[in-house]
């Protein structure tokens, strides 16, 4: 059995890198590197080792990856582009396993996969997929998660709520995955520490399916003072838009945002939600109907 000790994170002081740096420390498994962009002024708790590393070069960050059993991509929207970078220095390093910042829609599903949004993400699984095909030993684990529960409440994403005036995607009833960070780190954790049950796979994780319908039940529940008044958006409508404004050269996140609702609103064919999830394997406990309550509750304070 494979052994994963020496673990560095690249991203580790973003929206979701900052809580699966918080899972790794509290699982108390793994020695932690953090690799942060050279003069960046990010600060990690103490005791963490920190290297800075050109993340344009594979030597620089090969470098930074010497030693480390597992590197973890948690970099955003402007990090994707350079994920095909982090995997080859890994494998020129040794590492043993590679998680990219996959976190999200699942892109292994066809319809998914067309939408722009997703572009470096699709190619970052091409690139890895042909290494580890032409003989590159050093593995991967995609961790599928839908949509950020957490993220996704408090910036009205999933619903926007907060208005009092949510749009209600295709009536609001499609179903779909959604996970919280703190549970993104525990599956991460999961991973490292369940290395032949993930190599070279998908990984499904989800705290909570459910639907914006539902969401909006459950936000009444837990705000019954405020008033509602949902509004339908089609989304045909919405990626029409999107496709309009990306042909006129707009690739603001704006016109990103449309196609993201896709992946989560658009239903089984887009891959949503789960038929199945890894949460037993990978330790993440879920989430009920009044923990979710519970949160609505809490960021309307």
């Amino acid at each position: 059995m494979v052994e994963i000790k020496n673990v560095a994170i690249v991203g580790a002081s973003g929206n979701l890198g900052a809580p699966v740096l918080t899972a790794l420390i509290d699982a108390n498994k793994f020695n932690i590197t953090v690799v942060s962009r050279i003069g960046s002024k990010s600060t990690f708790p103490s005791g963490i080792k920190v290297v800075y590393a050109d993340y344009s070069s594979l030597g620089s960050l090969t470098d930074a990856f010497k030693g480390q059993d597992a590197v973890i991509s948690t970099v955003g929207a402007d990090g994707l582009l350079g994920q095909s970078l982090l995997f080859d220095a890994a494998s020129t390093a040794g590492v043993k396993r590679f998680i990219p910042s996959e976190f999200g829609s699942d892109t292994s599903n066809p319809l998914t996969a067309t939408l722009p949004v997703f572009g470096y993400k699709v190619a970052t699984r091409r690139h890895i997929e042909a290494k580890v095909a032409a003989g590159a030993k050093t593995t991967y684990t995609y961790v599928i998660t839908g949509g950020f529960l957490d993220m996704g409440l408090i910036a009205g994403f999933l619903l926007a709520w907060q208005d009092g005036k949510p749009k209600l995607y295709d009536g609001g009833d499609n179903l779909f995955s959604a996970t919280t960070l703190t549970s993104i780190g525990l599956a991460i954790v999961g991973v490292l520490t369940h290395y032949d049950e993930t190599v070279n796979r998908s990984v499904y994780v989800e705290d909570f399916q459910t639907s914006q319908k539902q969401l909006l039940e459950i936000a009444k529940k837990a705000l019954p003072t405020k008033t509602f008044e949902p509004v339908t958006e089609v989304l045909a409508n919405v990626k029409k838009t999107s496709d309009e404004a990306l042909a006129k050269g707009d690739y603001s996140m704006r016109t990103m945002l449309g196609y993201i609702f896709l992946s989560i609103f658009g239903g089984e064919a887009y891959g949503m939600p789960f038929k199945k999830n890894d949460n037993e394997l990978l330790g993440v406990p879920g989430m009920t109907e009044a923990d979710v309550e519970a949160l609505f509750k809490k960021y309307a304070r």
